[in-house]
């Protein structure tokens, strides 16, 4: 009798564990819940209906802050042209420029609109448009000073901005071996005040800002004619986002089409320096 028990029993704890396994297997077996809908913005913007355009705010004449403390420039107005046309919100968004391809990647801006130099590296990890300006990387001095070439920078304390395509033309430069020491500053305009002040005896940078103070303060700067390297401007867009680069190149054919382009670089520049 106890054997007949015994067996019964058995039996039917093996049928319990049978069900509890059988209820594990249904609740692994269950479909997944669907993917969340990838809602895709119109033109590729990180946001709905807005534009954020990440920038050095320090950088006359493409985007600086001018005595009201307002951003503008010459490439603030084309893009308030492009975005007026596409109806977007144009947000102005200053950066740290020694760190642009992380806010471009990370998703806190949409593009990278500030003079930027085009260069190997930056066509491998961001997708720049067609060039839209030629530039010069330029040696500016005190006015008075009897540094005349290039070649002059041998001995002297060399001012650049950090991350920018001066610094590299520098560091490519043979005489980059002779300078005394090379200063690294956040932005163009510190630089160029502490040039002022003698706080170093030249700065390499963009010839369309050297230009522009040296027009400005005629008294405290010149530029060098001897220039270290030709180079040219684009927008950089997040690699692959083809979406908004389409877009707003599209428009910005349409304002070089229109005559648009010609007079904002007029406003600027005293005449048309754009590549249409």
């Amino acid at each position: 009798m106890k054997k007949i028990t015994s067996l019964l029993l058995a039996a039917v704890l093996a049928g319990l564990s049978l069900t509890a396994c059988g209820g594990k297997q249904a609740e692994q077996a269950e479909p997944e819940a669907p993917a969340a809908e990838v809602v895709e913005t119109t033109y590729g913007t990180n946001k709905e209906g807005v534009f954020v355009l990440g920038l050095d705010d320090s950088f006359p004449p493409m985007g600086f802050r001018n005595e009201e403390n307002e951003i503008v420039g010459f490439d603030i107005d084309i893009a308030r042209a492009v975005c007026d046309n596409l109806g977007l919100e144009l947000v102005l968004q200053p950066i740290n420029w020694d760190t642009k391809e992380m806010e471009l990647e990370t998703g806190n801006i949409d593009v990278i609109w500030n003079a930027l130099t085009v260069t190997p590296e930056r066509k491998e990890s961001m997708l720049l448009s067609k060039a839209y300006l030629n530039n010069n990387q330029v040696v500016c001095v005190a006015a008075d000073s009897d540094i005349a070439a290039v070649a002059d920078l041998a001995g002297k304390r060399v001012a650049v901005q950090m991350g920018s395509s001066a610094d590299e033309a520098l560091m490519k430069d043979p005489v980059s071996a002779e300078i005394a020491e090379k200063l690294e500053y956040d932005n163009n305009v510190s630089a160029l005040l502490d040039l002022k002040i003698g706080g170093c005896d030249a700065v390499v940078l963009d010839e369309v800002v050297a230009n522009y103070y040296a027009a400005k303060e005629p008294e405290a700067y010149k530029v060098l004619e001897d220039s270290m390297q030709p180079e040219e401007y684009a927008i950089a867009f997040k690699k692959g986002n083809t979406k908004l680069h389409d877009a707003v190149m599209a428009e910005y054919d349409k304002l070089a089409a229109d005559g648009t382009l010609t007079k904002i670089s007029e406003e600027w520049f005293g005449k048309d320096v754009t590549i249409k």
